[in-house]
C-alpha cells in the first residue's frame, strides 16, 4: 500500500474504488475519534494496519487510500464516551461493520468480545468490555462496481398483470435434483435455467425473494444449534449476503447476485426484494456492538426517555430511527444502490408501519413516505408493505399513500375463513374478492394496492392450513409456544398427515379452493414458492430457525396434480383481463341490484341483497362479472373487452343446486372450471337459468364467451 494518506471526499459513504485508490467514508455525529482498521486475510486476527480519519466534514469522517483495490478487507474502531444513560456506547475495542458496506467476508463467530459490556457483569450492559472483538467479527470488502449487463432492461411488469412467487434463496432450490450441487442453495441456483424455466411455466412474473442483505443469526439461536434461517436481522443494507455466495466471499457475491437478476430479467421475470430497514440485528440493550451501535447509537436508534434502553415496535429489541436525516439516508442511499446498481425491480418492507412512526404514532405523511414520493428513482419501482409491526397503532392495513401496495391481511383472514366454514359475512368476502374496495378506494389507489395472499413464509404453508389445526413447532425448542395460535386454519377432521382417503381428498379440494380464489380475486396474487406442490413444514407456523427440511421444498415429493392445476390457472387468469382490471368495478357499492359490470347471486337466480349480504351463515354465493364492463383500454388504446364469467363459491359441507341468471346476463354457458374433480378445460354446456350441481366445499366457473 503506498503509505501516502490522502483527505478523501464526504460521498459516497462506504468504500468506493476508483481505479486507482479507494475512498472511505462513515457518519458519526458524537465520535471523538475513527480509525479505519485493514486485513491483509480472513483469517488475519487483528488489522495490519491503521489509519487514524482525521478529516470530517460535518458528522461524516473521510480519507482516501491510494493503492487500495478490490478484495481488500476492512472494517471501523470508533472513539467516543460509553454512557448508555445517555445513549452512547462507543468502545474502541469493538471492530465494526461499515453501515455502507457493499459486501461482507464471512459471518459472526460468536464470542463474549462482541459485546460492548462484560456479559455476566452484575451491572450487565452499564459495565465496560475492553476485549477486541476483531478476530471475531466478518470483514468488509472493497468491491469492483463493474459489471457486464448485456443491455439489461426492467421488465416493468404492470403491477395489475403482475404474479408474486415469495421465495427464499436457499429453500427455493436446496432440494432440487436437476440444478448442480455446488450452486444449490445459492444466486447462482436462482439464475439456473430449470428455476427460470419452472417459474415461466408456472406464469410467475416477479419472485420476490426473502431477506438477502448481510444478516446476523442471533447467539442464542446459534447455542441451540439453529439459525436465523428467514434473515430478518439485518446488519449489511447493501452487501448480499455470503451465504448465498458459490463463487466466494470477496466480492464474487455481488457479482452473482448481478447475474442472477440479468437471467431473471431475460426471462422477463422482475426480481423483488424484502427489506428490514425497521430494525438492525444488533438487538436490544444487552445486544452485540457490531455495527450502529458502536459507531453511533444515539444517531440511528430510537430510544427511550432512559436512553439506555431502545423503544421496540418490531420485536427484535430494537427500531431505527427513520425521522433521523442520516438514517433517512442510509435507507434511501441502499434502495437507490439496489435499484441502480443491482437492477432490482421493487421491495417489500418489512414492517413497514415501524419506519412511518413519528414519535408513538404511525403517521402516513412520516419523512419517510415524504421523501420517498418524490425520489425519482425508488417511487418508480414496485413498493410492497407490510402494514403493521407490534407497536401500539402499528396495524395499519389500508392507509398507505398512493404508490404503495400493501400485504392484504385482511384478505387473508377472510378467505381462510370462508374456506374453513367459519361464521362470516358474505358481504366482506366480496369485498376482498373485488380488491378491497373499503380499504383503498381513496387517494386514487386502484386494486392493484391490495397484495392478495392465503400464506406467507410467515405461517403455515398451503398443505398446513388444511392439515392441521394447531400449530407444531416443538422443533424451535420454545415449548411450542413461538408462532401465531390462532391460524384460521382446518384439518379437514384428522390432525396431521393420514392414510384416510377421504380426508386427503378434501385437503386437495380445499388447497384448490383456496387458490382459484387467490387467483381469480381482484389484486395483486402472492404465491408462496411450494405451495403449488403441496409443500409441508409439519404443522411448523414458524420455522424462521430452521435452516433444513422443514424449509426446504422437497422436490422428489411434489402433488404433480395440483402443480398442472396451478399452471393451468394461473395462464388462465393472466389471459383474462376481467381478472386483472386496473380499476374498481363501476357498481360500488357492490351490495346492490342492476350492477352494469358485476353482481351476485343466489342459488334460485336472483341478485342478492342487502338483507342477504348481512347473513353470517350463509356458505354460498355466486358472481357474474360483465367482460364488456372492464371500461378500460390497451396499450394501443383499444377497448378491453372479455368473455362473461360467472363463478359459484360453495363453502357449505353439502352440494348445492344453483340456476343460471336469466338469459340478460348470457344465453349460452360452458363448465370451465371445477375444483371438486380439479378439471380446468371446457366441460358441459347450459342454457340460461339452467340448474348447476356445485359440489360441496368447491368452486365453479363457467363462461360466455364474448360474441
Amino acid at each position: 500500500m503506498d503509505t501516502k494518506v490522502y483527505t478523501g471526499n464526504p460521498f459516497p459513504l462506504g468504500s468506493t474504488w476508483d481505479g486507482k485508490g479507494t475512498n472511505f467514508a462513515i457518519y458519526s455525529q458524537y465520535a471523538t475519534g475513527v480509525e479505519l482498521c485493514l486485513f491483509n486475510d480472513i483469517k488475519d486476527e487483528m488489522e495490519s494496519i491503521k489509519v487514524k480519519m482525521t478529516e470530517r466534514t460535518g458528522d461524516i469522517w473521510h480519507v482516501y487510500l491510494p493503492g487500495i483495490s478490490p478484495g481488500q478487507l476492512y472494517g471501523f474502531r470508533v472513539s467516543g464516551p460509553y454512557e448508555p444513560h445517555n445513549g452512547h456506547r462507543f468502545n474502541v475495542n469493538k471492530l465494526l461493520i461499515d453501515p455502507n458496506a457493499k459486501a461482507i467476508a464471512g459471518t459472526i463467530n460468536w464470542h463474549d468480545s462482541l459485546f460492548g459490556y462484560q456479559p455476566g457483569h452484575p451491572d450487565e450492559d452499564v459495565s465496560f468490555n475492553a476485549q477486541d472483538s476483531a478476530p471475531f467479527l466478518p470483514k468488509c470488502v472493497v468491491i469492483d462496481p463493474s459489471f457486464d449487463w448485456e443491455d439489461d432492461k426492467p421488465p416493468k411488469i404492470p403491477f395489475h398483470q403482475t404474479v408474486i412467487y415469495e421465495a427464499h434463496v436457499k429453500g427455493f432450490t436446496q432440494m432440487h435434483p436437476d440444478i448442480p450441487e455446488e450452486i444449490r442453495g445459492k444466486y447462482a441456483a436462482l439464475a439456473h435455467p430449470v428455476v427460470i424455466q419452472y417459474l415461466k411455466d408456472l406464469g410467475i412474473t416477479a419472485i420476490e425473494l426473502m431477506p438477502v442483505h448481510h444478516f446476523l443469526t442471533d447467539r442464542h439461536l446459534v447455542e441451540r444449534g439453529l439459525t436465523n434461517y428467514w434473515g430478518y436481522n439485518t446488519l449489511g443494507y447493501y452487501a448480499p449476503d455470503v451465504r448465498y455466495s458459490s463463487s466466494g466471499i470477496l466480492g464474487e457475491q455481488v457479482v452473482e447476485f448481478k447475474n442472477m437478476v440479468k437471467q431473471l430479467h431475460k426471462a422477463g421475470i422482475e426480481v423483488i426484494l424484502d427489506v428490514v430497514y425497521n430494525h438492525t440485528g444488533e438487538g436490544n440493550h444487552m445486544g452485540p456492538t457490531v455495527s450502529f451501535r458502536g459507531i453511533d447509537n444515539a444517531s440511528y436508534y430510537r430510544l427511550t426517555d432512559d436512553k439506555r434502553y431502545y423503544m421496540d415496535f418490531t420485536g427484535t429489541g430494537n427500531t431505527l430511527n427513520a425521522m433521523l436525516p442520516n438514517v433517512l439516508r442510509l435507507i434511501m442511499d441502499s434502495l437507490r444502490y439496489w435499484i441502480l446498481e443491482m437492477h432490482v425491480d421493487g421491495f417489500r418492507f418489512d414492517l413497514a408501519s415501524a419506519l412511518a412512526r413519528e414519535l408513538h404514532d404511525v403517521d402516513r405523511l412520516s419523512s419517510f413516505f415524504d421523501i420517498i414520493y418524490q425520489d425519482p428513482v425508488i417511487s418508480q419501482v414496485k413498493l410492497i408493505a407490510e402494514p403493521w409491526d407490534i407497536g401500539e397503532g402499528g396495524y395499519q392495513v389500508g392507509n398507505f399513500p398512493h404508490g404503495w401496495s400493501e400485504w392484504n391481511g385482511k384478505y387473508r383472514d377472510c378467505i381462510r375463513d370462508y374456506w374453513r366454514g367459519a361464521d362470516s359475512m358474505l358481504g366482506e368476502f366480496a369485498e376482498r374478492f373485488t380488491g378491497s374496495s373499503d380499504l383503498y378506494k381513496g387517494d386514487y389507489r386502484t386494486p392493484t394496492s391490495s397484495i392478495n395472499f392465503i400464506t406467507a413464509h410467515d405461517g403455515f404453508t398451503l398443505r398446513d392450513l388444511v392439515s392441521y389445526n394447531g400449530k407444531h413447532n416443538e422443533a424451535n425448542g420454545e415449548g411450542n409456544n413461538d408462532g401465531e395460535s390462532h391460524n384460521r386454519s382446518w384439518n379437514c377432521s384428522v390432525e396431521g398427515p393420514t392414510g384416510e382417503e377421504k380426508v386427503n381428498k378434501l385437503r386437495k379440494k380445499q388447497q384448490r379452493n383456496f387458490l382459484t380464489t387467490l387467483f381469480l380475486s381482484q389484486g395483486v396474487p402472492m404465491l408462496t414458492a411450494g405451495d403449488e406442490i403441496g409443500r409441508s413444514q409439519r404443522g411448523n407456523n414458524n420455522a424462521y430457525c430452521q435452516d433444513n427440511e422443514i424449509s426446504w421444498i422437497n422436490w422428489a415429493e411434489a402433488d404433480s396434480e395440483l402443480l398442472d392445476f396451478t399452471k393451468k390457472l394461473i395462464h388462465f387468469a393472466k389471459e383474462h383481463p376481467v381478472f386483472c382490471r386496473r380499476g374498481w368495478f363501476q357498481g360500488y357499492p357492490i351490495r346492490g341490484v342492476g350492477v352494469e359490470d358485476i353482481a351476485w347471486f343466489l342459488p334460485d337466480g336472483t341478485e342478492m341483497n342487502d338483507e342477504h349480504w348481512n347473513n353470517w351463515y350463509a356458505k354460498s354465493l355466486a358472481v357474474y362479472l360483465n367482460g364488456q364492463g372492464i371500461h378500460a383500454l390497451d396499450p394501443n388504446g383499444e377497448r378491453i373487452v372479455d368473455d362473461n364469467f360467472y363463478i359459484i363459491f360453495n363453502a357449505h359441507h353439502g352440494s348445492i343446486e344453483y340456476r343460471l341468471p336469466e338469459s340478460k346476463y348470457g344465453d349460452d354457458w360452458a363448465m370451465l372450471l371445477d375444483t371438486s374433480t380439479g378439471s380446468i378445460g371446457e366441460g358441459a354446456s347450459y342454457k340460461a337459468e339452467e340448474v348447476v350441481l356445485v359440489k360441496s366445499r368447491s368452486v365453479v366457473v363457467l363462461v360466455n364467451p364474448k360474441k
